[in-house]
This record gives structure tokens, sequence and C-alpha cells, in this order.
């Protein structure tokens, strides 16, 4: 099935994590037990305390709005570009650069403490004109001196760039998109990343592009397949963004964090660049989560970043997709994604108490979760394996079952207890749900 979501022309926020982590305490045979340290009280300190960003995107005629820029510095510790690092805003004129609204945004982060991610070097939008009337070797030519020039101009500045941007078409060929950078030769991609890699060889070089969250569609598997190419011929390739713009005819998939894992094993990092939820209430919350529960789950999901800070800044105003509200409030879907980061939860489980589920040490084979209980010293808390997972060990809890649900009491050692769990051949990771006794 085709994702509805369509690119837009003006795009996106990055926004800064902060997370609340669990201090691993190796026990006898290798587990882990875990306890809860303080929370992180905004996104960027409860996502750098689980080792990873939370970022947003920033508009360069926003930083003269107070409210804007005081939730985005408190927020957020990686910043993009909205527009103003795109190839019509620096290149207007066949190699004539206006560097003024880019170097001011990435001096606005690098003053505050943030990094930033570079949107974006090669696209077959927002072309200005000179170029968009190039064809064959010149335009070649022309787009490569843009990515070298830009990329050299920002070196040692940019954490990520999104070298190349949205290069498949959608529907189900698995088709790359009929561009004019595409008529230049199918190699287009591959030149854009050699010539990122020399021009910046510290940043990270990304693939980046929509509707490529469900693992089973055609466009997903089709940059699977390119980046699995240019890991197996060594074209520099660091990390795939997913920009992941959700709403009704278009949910978070249930294979989300499958889609996750299986552009991590290709040994590159994932990041969520460009994050939208559309909707309100408890319903837009428990999408932000399950899109966070899915980052945390894969190591190398190194980041998240939505596309705007307030309702009112986003591409996606009417459906009121962010954060925040158009007055700055936090919504209760920044309150989900703060509790996800922490490891807790933003809502009471049934019965009055509440159950924190994270992933701590991962082999091979298995991996273990910690469990932390809040509300109640007597308490049951049922776990839900996922499909094919079976429980191995159990520590600080007395836990009944092997497969599907199992179930967890207090044995005098405390509120936080953990299990480790065989893969066998499904890496998510289980849910639980809390209740006295």
């Amino acid at each position: 099935m085709t994702r509805t979501l369509t690119s837009p022309r003006h795009r996106r926020s990055l926004r800064a994590i902060s997370l609340a982590t669990l201090t691993a305490v190796v026990l006898a045979g290798g587990m882990a037990a875990t306890t809860a340290q303080a929370a992180g009280s905004t996104l960027q300190a409860a996502a750098t305390e689980k080792g990873r960003y939370f970022g947003t995107a920033i508009a360069a005629n926003k930083l003269s709005d107070s409210t804007y820029t005081t939730i985005a510095n408190r927020e957020f510790n990686m910043v993009t570009a909205e527009n103003e690092m795109k190839i019509d805003a620096l290149e207007p004129n066949q190699n004539q650069f206006n560097w003024t609204n880019g170097d001011r945004i990435v001096s606005w982060a690098r003053s505050n403490g943030k990094q930033v991610r570079g949107h974006t070097l090669a696209w077959h939008s927002q072309q200005p004109g000179w170029m968009q009337n190039m064809s064959g070797t010149a335009l070649r030519n022309a787009m490569l001196n843009h990515v070298t020039q830009v990329a050299t101009h920002y070196r040692g500045q940019i954490h990520s760039w999104d070298v190349v941007n949205e290069a498949f078409q959608d529907g189900s060929s698995g088709a790359r998109r009929d561009s004019n950078l595409q008529r230049t030769g199918n190699d287009w991609i591959e030149a854009a990343f050699r010539a990122a890699r020399a021009a910046d060889p510290n940043a990270k070089l990304c693939y980046n592009d929509y509707n490529t969250d469900d693992w089973t569609h055609a466009k997903t598997q089709a940059v699977y397949n390119l980046v699995r190419d240019f890991k197996a011929r060594g074209v520099p390739i660091d990390c795939v963004g997913l920009q992941s713009h959700f709403n009704a005819q278009s949910p978070v998939p249930s294979n989300y964090q499958t889609t996750i894992s299986s552009f991590a094993a290709l040994g590159v990092d994932v990041q969520i660049t460009e994050l939208d939820i559309e909707g309100s209430g408890s319903a837009q919350a428990d999408n932000y989560r399950k899109v966070v529960q899915a980052c945390l789950a894969v190591s190398r999901c190194t980041g998240i970043s939505v596309w705007g800070v307030r309702d009112t800044d986003s591409w996606r105003a009417s459906g009121t997709p962010l954060l925040f509200d158009g007055n700055g409030n936090k919504k209760p879907a920044y309150t989900a994604t703060l509790d996800t980061l922490n490891g807790g939860t933003s809502n009471p489980q049934p019965g009055g108490c509440t159950v924190a589920v994270t992933r701590s040490t991962d082999w091979s084979d298995r991996f273990n979760v910690s469990l932390a209980v809040s509300g109640s010293s007597t308490w049951r808390v049922s776990i839900q394996l996922q499909g094919g997972q079976t429980l191995q060990n159990s520590w600080n809890a007395t836990v009944s079952g092997s497969s599907g649900t199992l179930t967890a009491t207090p044995n005098g050692a405390g509120n936080n207890f953990g299990i480790t769990v065989y893969k066998n051949g499904n890496t998510n990771l289980p849910t639980a749900t809390c209740s006295t006794t």
C-alpha cells in the first residue's frame, strides 16, 4: 500500500531530546539490573542520557521570536535549517553563493551548544531556475560543484549531511524518481556521496527520504538495496534518514522498528529526521510514544528531529502535528515523548501503578529488558513478549511463564527488576502493564 504523504516544498524542524537513563548493575551470569536515575526534564536532556539527540528544524526568519527561540534552545540539541541550506537558497545563481541565512542558523546553533544537520546537498526539488534548465554533463558537474562548495564551506561544523534527498519514486515499482539529476546517469547518487566525503570527511553522510517507514513498501526496499550496495562496494554512506511524516491515512506502521533495525543491520546509523504526526490528544501522544520506543529499541537509531517547534511553525499547521501548540504550550504528545525517553509512561496503567520498560544489554541471540514500577509496592506486571520470543532468565521479581504473556510479582527485592529474552528472530521490545494487588 502506498503512503499518502507527499514531500513538502517548505520543510520541517529538528529537536533536542532529553532522556533519563537507567544505570546498569551487572549481576552474576552477565545479567543486568537497573535502578532509575533522575529523569531528564527536557527533550534534549533525556535523549542525551540515552546516548541520542533530539532536534528540530529552525527557520532563520523566526530567530527574532523569543518564544520560538526559548523553546528551541531549551528542548533541542540538534538543529536542521528548514530551507536555508537547500540548493535554491545557497546558490541562487550558478557559482554565486549566498551564505547569509545558512550561516545565521549554524551560528545560532553552535553558539547555543547545539549540533547541526545539513539539509540538503542534492535534491530534485527546490533547485534554482538555472539548475532546472540544465541537463546531462553540465548538470552533473554543476551538482557536484554545489556539493563540494557547500560541504567545504561548512566543513567541521556539520554533524550529518543529507547528501541526497528523495531520489526514489512512490508506488510499487521501487524505481528511481525520473528527475533531471537521475537523467545524468544512474551513478549520480554515488557521485554525490563521494564528493561530500572528499569535501567534509568527518561529517556523517546520509540518504534521506519519506514514505520509507513501512518495511514492506517497495520504496523502503529500494532504499535498503541502495544502502546495501553502497556498503558492499565501499561507497561512503554512514546513515539513513527517515522523514516519518504520519497522519490518519499514513499511521506509524506496526513494523516501524523492523525498518529501523533492518537498516541498522547494514552497518549504518538511522536518524528520524523530519518527524511530525498529525492529530491531537492521547491518540497523537500514543503515536509519538511508538516512534520514540522504536528508536530507543535500536542502538544505531541515534536521534530524532521534529520538523518544527510549534504547530503554527509547521508546514502541516492545520494538522497540529508537533509537540508544542501555537502558543508554545506543551501538548500531551510532548509529555508522552519525554516520558518515553525517560523510560516511563505518560498515563497511569490500570490499577494505579506505572511500569517503565527499557532495553539494556543486547547480544546476538538475546537481550535484557529492565522494568521499573512506580506508584505501588504491591504490584503485578503483565509482560507481553513479541512473536517468537521466549524467556531465558529473570531477576529481582518472581516471573511466571516462558512465552507469550509473562506475569511478574515482587519478591522483596524492590520495584526494579528485569528479564532476559531470547530473540528467536524478533528484536522488538516487549510491552508491559501494571496493576496493584
